[in-house]
Formats: structure tokens, sequence, C-alpha cells
């Protein structure tokens, strides 16, 4: 039986936290060898050169409403990241950063219902509370503190949350009323020219904003072989590869509950973390995994329970 969307989606979204917790352990290297913002900028420009070398002739096939739309998405998103990797140049725990900007993916559905009255499963609504206890198990060992690191990852999330609805609405056709009351058909951007702009765009806002803010002046010596090596596979896994197959897995999507499934980053984190920077599990943290995994059952029990039921019948005819 071939796999639905909605499966499809899932499943994606699954590789994708899994990609994204290896991009903590690049860009937390990378940023303990170079000004956070610039490194931002070196990371999305050349993720994003790099797709738009394949994505060049379905860039020329956008109009002007799907490239505005586009970009609107990397502003949004580059003013997150820059919050983001601010965060990760103060925090001294990853697992608590990780926490903090996981909180954006469980405000999704608070945002699409509110701003864009986006209907909601109820079974959403009874995830969002296990999926934050568990992570908030996960991470938070040593207390929400305070600190600058910390708040700019809160920071970061609300915006997050922003720009993970509007990456699904812009991958997604749609049917918007404009302000004469008339109804206006919004044709969705591909996965690959969307992920393209919003990438660059990203690295415009955080070049723009590092030579605004650091004090910094690249030099032959700054850059190592071991600091290329950072940029470089945070750019084509954590950045190129990532959100392209993020921006694909939610355009198999039309509703932005789904991606409540990226609560998982925080546990491939803990992992990756615990074997690359020595942080430890406790039985507490193991307790948080097993909640985000309840959650996101709850989350999804509307397929599984179709799934279930369908199986059941199978057995009963056997």
């Amino acid at each position: 039986m071939p796999l639905s969307n909605t499966h499809k989606s899932d499943l994606l979204l699954v590789v994708v936290t899994l990609m994204a917790a290896i991009s903590w352990i690049f860009s937390k290297e990378a940023v303990l060898l170079m000004p956070p913002l610039m490194f931002m900028a070196l990371r999305f420009l050349l993720a994003g050169s790099v797709l738009a070398v394949i994505a060049w002739p379905s860039l020329k096939r956008l109009s002007l409403d799907q490239f505005k739309r586009s970009a609107g998405v990397g502003l949004v998103f580059g003013v997150a990241m820059s919050f983001w990797v601010m965060g990760l140049f103060h925090v001294t725990h990853i697992g608590e950063g990780a926490f903090l900007t996981s909180l954006g993916v469980v405000i999704v559905p608070v945002i699409a219902r509110v701003i864009f009255q986006e209907a909601q499963p109820l079974s959403t609504w009874f995830a969002i509370p296990v999926a934050v206890g568990g992570l908030a198990l996960l991470s938070l060992k040593n207390g929400f503190r305070p600190e600058i690191g910390q708040v700019f990852f809160v920071v970061a999330a609300f915006i997050f949350a922003l720009y993970f609805t509007l990456n699904t609405r812009a991958a997604n056709q749609r049917t918007v009323i404009n302000h004469r009351g008339e109804s206006v058909e919004k044709h969705r951007v591909p996965a690959l020219p969307l992920t393209t702009i919003a990438l660059l765009t990203v690295g415009t806002v955080t070049l723009t904003e590092s030579v605004l803010l650091e004090p910094w002046t690249p030099t032959l010596e700054n850059f190592s072989g071991i600091l290329a090596g950072w940029v470089i596979a945070s750019a084509v896994v954590g950045t190129a590869g990532r959100f392209l197959l993020q921006t694909y897995a939610q355009s198999l999507a039309t509703h932005s509950h789904g991606v409540v499934i990226l609560v998982l980053e925080p546990v491939w984190v803990a992992l990756f973390a615990a074997g690359w920077f020595s942080e430890s599990m406790s039985t507490t943290q193991l307790a948080g995994c097993g909640l985000i995994f309840l959650a996101l059952l709850i989350n999804r029990w509307g397929v599984l329970s179709k799934a279930i039921k369908g199986w059941a019948r199978k057995q009963k005819t056997a």
C-alpha cells in the first residue's frame, strides 16, 4: 500500500529533525571560532548559492507574487535565525537551547489558528501540553534562568512559529480574499525555489547585521581548514539539505499541525551532545523523551487509529 502524502510528510519531517540536530553540533563548533552572525551569513549564502544553481530554471518561472512571498518567508526566517545563533553563541548548555527553540514548533498551531484562522484537530491541542512537559523534562534540568542566551532562544522560538506557518502556506496553493472582497488564487511556490530564495534572504539579512554589529575583519588566518569544514558541513547538510527537505515535506501537507513532529529535534540534540560534548542524560531527561514520543502519538492519533482499525479488519478477514 503506497504511503499517503501525509505519511510521507511525517516521515520526512523525522529525517529533518535528525539533520537539524546534526546541524546544532556543526554550528556550535563554528561559532566557537568566528562571530556568530558572520557564520550564519556564510552558511546561508553558501547553501542558497548551491541550491540556486540547481533551481535556476524553476526560479525563472516564478511570478512576482511567488517571489515576494518567498522573500517574505526568508525575511522572517532570517530574523529568527539571527536570534537563534546569538542564543547558541551565549548559551552554556545546548540541550536547553534545543528545548527553548522547539517551543516554536508547539506554538505553530496557535499561530496558525489565531492569525490565519486555520482549523486544528483536537488531538493537536492535547499533544501540545504533553510535548511542552516532555521538552522541559528533557532539557531544563537546571531550570529556566533569565540568561541572555535563553532570552535569545525564547524570542527566536516565537518568530520560528510564524516562519513555519508562512512556509507551509507558501508551499501550498490556496484561495484568499483580497481587499476588494474578491477571491484570489495564490499559487504554490515549489519547494526548491522557495527554499533557495528563503536561504539567500537569510544570508543577506545576517550579512547586513554582521557588517553593522560585529567588529571582525576576515583574514586568511581566520579561516582554518577546521573552520571551513564546519561551515561547509553546516551549509550543505544542516541548511541546504535540511531546509529543502523540510519545505518539500511541508508542501505535502496542507495544514501546519504536522510540524509538531519537529519536537523530536531536541531528543536527537541531547543524544548527539551526549556523544560529542559528553553531556549526560538523566532519568528525568529520558522520561522527557518518552513524553515527546507520546505527544507525537497523540498528535497523529487520527491517522494511527485508522491504521489500527484497518489492521484489525484485515486480521478478522484473514
